[in-house]
């Protein structure tokens, strides 16, 4: 995305933001970047921009706070950033300095950060709301606490504090559901070398290696095609590995007739890919892994089947957890005996011992995006209550059936420390949808194809 189209798009947002602020009453939206983490002694992590600013500004640098005003009677957009210093740049690298910032990121004014709290006085004085997060408290507590004691001091002259206080992330929230042809770009892009890097994974698989040899391919792919950095820790879990869902050591050795289990996607300009794909580490899968991917595949399929503008947003859930249920009943991994029909599975979800999570979540700027997946709130009503919401066109998910076999008593030994779970990321359309991973080999024909060189 190139740094005009960025700018003019977060200028959108935030104009757009501030709409809804005044069709509220009006308010100040204060809104801070993250903070810089230190790993050890002076060395740092590496720098990760807040998704909610940047989403509003396109800013990398730390140190910076967005406010937003908006009133009946004017929208007016302020960054507070570094200063320019030319020996911390010596050392750091360049920094724009408020001026080159406010140009760069076509707001309104732009000041150094050490100034954020005496003017953040003069901004909520008399504001009908004050747009913070209980995110940003621990960033911004203290410059807030000093305007707001700021303003108590001089209540006698008749200036008030904000009235209100109301979580400016809800409303971001829904903003960022709904994704731009800017956004989708990206998150194209950030699929496209994910599943190259899938591909390079598959390439260099074969018993003997480490799970981590695998995890350097991955790294190496999403930095060579353009990649900022991993959307997420990458999972390559060989054999019985492949049954935990969130596991992340990589150390194991990688055995004959293991399958590999790769869940693993880069940021592309701080989007996110999020794929998952099983695959045999010799080549070819053995009969029983056959059974059961084809089960997981089926299971995609008709989770696929529902991504489409007016289903709901469980549809795909239900529908997936149905063919995996009949597989399981099927292949023996449960006993029609002992649970009965396969409604009387899903009733009772004895599927859960060997299906044990969701089938998706919103894909974004964060791998788990945020977005409220029940329909909005109404008054009196719990959020279990609320039903979920449909697909819309621009909404962006994952789809990932599983199955995972742990030893268990009663559970066919050809089973046993088996693990398989397929991913892709999907954008809703008006027409259906658009699957931005479907490059990357996921039948059992096209895995092991690829793999032979073919």
């Amino acid at each position: 995305m190139s740094t005009s189209s960025l700018s003019l798009a977060c200028q959108t947002r935030r104009q757009q933001l501030m709409r809804q602020m005044q069709a509220q009453g009006g308010g100040v939206a204060v809104i801070p970047t993250a903070q810089e983490m230190t790993r050890n002694n002076d060395n740092h992590f590496p720098f990760r921009h807040d998704s909610y600013f940047y989403y509003l500004t396109g800013f990398c640098e730390p140190e910076a706070v967005l406010v937003l005003i908006a009133t009946a009677e004017r929208q007016e957009s302020i960054l507070f950033c570094r200063e320019k210093n030319i020996e911390h740049e010596i050392w750091d690298g360049y920094r724009y300095g408020p001026e080159a910032a406010r140009q760069h990121c076509l707001v309104d004014a732009a000041y150094p950060v050490s100034e954020l709290a005496v003017r953040l006085e003069d901004y909520l004085a008399g504001a009908a709301t004050l747009y913070t997060s209980p995110l940003f408290d621990h960033r911004l507590t203290p410059q807030i606490q000093q305007a707001l004691a700021g303003i108590a001091a001089k209540s006698r002259t008749g200036i008030q504090s904000p009235a209100g206080l109301m979580d400016v992330c809800r409303l971001i929230d829904e903003m960022r559901l709904f994704k731009d042809a800017q956004e989708i770009a990206c998150m194209q892009e950030a699929a496209r070398i994910s599943g190259l890097a899938h591909r390079a994974a598959m390439r260099a698989a074969r018993p003997g290696l480490h799970e981590y040899a695998l995890e350097a391919e991955l790294l190496y792919c999403f930095r060579r095609h353009g990649a900022q950095a991993p959307a997420y820790s990458s999972i390559v879990a060989s054999g019985a590995n492949a049954c935990t869902l969130h596991y992340q050591s990589n150390q194991a050795r990688i055995n004959d007739g293991d399958l590999i289990l790769i869940d693993a996607g880069c940021e592309f300009d701080s989007y996110a890919s999020d794929i998952t794909r099983t695959f045999p580490a010799n080549g070819r899968f053995s009969p029983a892994q056959k059974t059961l991917y084809q089960i997981v595949l089926a299971a995609q399929q008709a989770a696929l089947a529902c991504a489409q503008p007016g289903a709901g947003y469980m549809d795909g859930h239900h529908a997936a957890v149905r063919v995996l249920t009949e597989g399981m009943l099927d292949t023996g991994l449960l006993r029609r005996q002992q649970v009965g029909t396969v409604d009387d599975a899903i009733a009772s979800q004895a599927y859960r011992q060997f299906y044990m999570h969701g089938t998706g979540h919103w894909l974004g700027l964060d791998v788990h995006d945020v977005g409220d997946y029940r329909t909005p709130h109404s008054a009196g009503d719990a959020a279990t209550t609320r039903p979920y919401r449909p697909l819309q066109p621009g909404m962006v998910i994952t789809i990932e059936p599983g199955l995972y076999v742990r030893p268990a008593a009663g559970v066919p030994e050809q089973y046993w420390n088996t693990g398989i779970r397929i991913e892709d990321d999907i954008l809703i359309t008006a027409s259906g949808h658009q699957n931005l991973s479907q490059d990357t080999p996921k039948t059992i024909n096209e895995i092991e194809a690829w793999m032979r060189g073919d």
